[in-house]
Parts: structure tokens; sequence; C-alpha cells
């Protein structure tokens, strides 16, 4: 039994290493309302100003915020001609990363819960 723990624990320790970027883009409260303009969004995506205003931002601040979130892998863009669309991205595995960690962390909670 506490050799499974002991693997649990180096798995969520790995799993933070490995969303750190991420937790990091996404605890930033305007990163976190780009999301939300993202998430209302179709996935072919949205052009910074688009964003701009649909965020109350300036369109440089969007632009410094969607680059961390694209460095962290949340979020992608693509190009069309000269334009840029950002969406979320589903093709990454970073959404997948954080949901398998968050859910190693609460049925690691809920075993030691259970302990006698």
């Amino acid at each position: 039994m506490a050799k499974e723990c002991d693997e649990n624990l180096l798995e969520i320790v790995h799993g933070f290493q490995k969303c750190r970027n991420a937790f990091t883009a996404i605890g930033d409260e305007t990163r976190q309302l780009i999301l939300l303009v993202l998430l209302e969004s179709d996935l072919s995506g949205i052009r910074v100003g688009e964003i701009a205003e649909k965020a109350h931002l300036t369109r440089p601040s969007v632009s410094h915020h969607l680059q961390i979130l694209k460095e962290s892998g949340i979020v992608a863009m693509r190009k069309e001609g000269t334009k840029n669309y950002y969406y979320l991205s589903v093709d990454g595995t970073q959404w997948k990363e954080i949901a398998d960690l968050i859910n190693l962390i609460y049925a690691s909670i809920r075993h030691i819960s259970s302990q006698p």
C-alpha cells in the first residue's frame, strides 16, 4: 500500500512539473478572461482585435497574454494569409495533462480520507 502511495506522489510531482507553465498561465485573471472569450467563440479561432473588444483590453495586452498562453500549450494559433486566429488548443495534451493531474490528486485525497 505504501508503495502505491509513493508511486502516486511521484506521479503527482511529475504532473506538477509538466503542468507548471499551464498553471502559471491560467492563474492570471486577465488570461482567464481571455480564455473565457475563447471559450465563447467557436473553435475555429478569433483574432486579437475581437478578443480585445470582447474582453475590454488593449490589443498589445491581449497579444502579450496570448503569447504566454500559447507558450504554455493552452492556446494555439492558425494563420490565414496575414491574419492570425487564436483558439483553445485541443490537439495538444496540456488540457488533458491538467485534468489527469487534478483527477490523480482527487483520487489520492479520497483514498487517504477513506483510510481507517
